[in-house]
């Protein structure tokens, strides 16, 4: 009897740890580690998300947290745009390089895009044999409000949106900048959000002050990370810009 129970145990262990061996598995079947697994999807608050690790962008909403965006949003000095005048997007260097030190998730073998992508998406499904490259996700698009089933295939239907355009920065002072600071401004997870592509291209190097998300109960959110951005690089903004973004909040 003990022998019976002790085989009916070493059973039961043993196809409890197979099922375990098949949480390790995407849907596609493809062995995942930590760095491949779906984020969560919840979007986080820019003022609990300085550095732009977390995922999506969250409204602000209550009168605490307005009022901290404008005291923020205050601090960034204003100036006058410059001209486009030698503006190229290779000055910032290659799309979605690896390699611009200084910033999260540099050079962790996996191209900026697609940390992003892994960073906001959800229900992620990796290219066979990749832990980086993403083929199928389900984005919360923070810009437009809508749920976007995204696959590669309609690669455009999601673009990684540069919160202050590369442009705007350029007319701003970037174009005075080092290679490197300006390689990072471009790769910056503080400076990145998965969106949709037509709210993207909507965009265009527009400021807060002639382009905001259309859904307007992120527009304060957005509003904080322009500001974000801006504070980190030491860059101004115009002054209708930073009068747009302190509307968004409420002053």
């Amino acid at each position: 009897m003990t022998g019976s129970l002790l085989r009916t145990g070493t059973a039961v262990l043993a196809a409890v740890a197979l099922l375990s061996g098949c949480e390790g598995l995407d849907q596609s079947g493809s062995a995942t580690g930590g760095d491949a697994q779906s984020s969560d999807g919840r979007a986080v608050s820019p003022l609990e998300n300085p550095d732009g690790t977390g995922p999506g962008l969250a409204p602000v909403t209550s009168e605490e947290d307005r009022a901290a965006a404008r005291t923020l949003i205050e601090k960034v000095r204003t100036k006058g745009r410059g001209p486009k005048t030698g503006y190229d997007r290779d000055e910032f260097g290659y799309a979605w390089m690896d390699t611009a030190d200084g910033v999260p998730l540099a050079r962790n073998g996996c191209d900026t895009r697609n940390d992003l992508l892994q960073r906001d998406g959800r229900e992620l499904r990796f290219r066979s044999g990749s832990r980086c490259v993403v083929v199928a996700m389900t984005l919360n698009d923070p810009y437009t409000g809508t749920t976007i089933e995204w696959r590669k295939q309609r690669a455009t239907e999601v673009q990684i949106d540069h919160v202050v355009p590369l442009s705007y920065s350029w007319q701003m002072g970037a174009s005075r900048w080092s290679e490197a600071k300006r390689e990072r401004l471009a790769n910056d997870t503080l400076n990145l959000i998965p969106v949709e592509g037509r709210a993207n291209s909507a965009k265009s190097d527009s400021g807060p002050a002639s382009w905001l998300p259309p859904d307007q109960r992120i527009r304060c959110a957005y509003a904080v990370r322009f500001a974000q951005v801006a504070l980190k690089y030491e860059m101004p903004v115009t002054a209708p810009d930073r009068e747009a973004m302190l509307r968004q909040c409420g002053g």
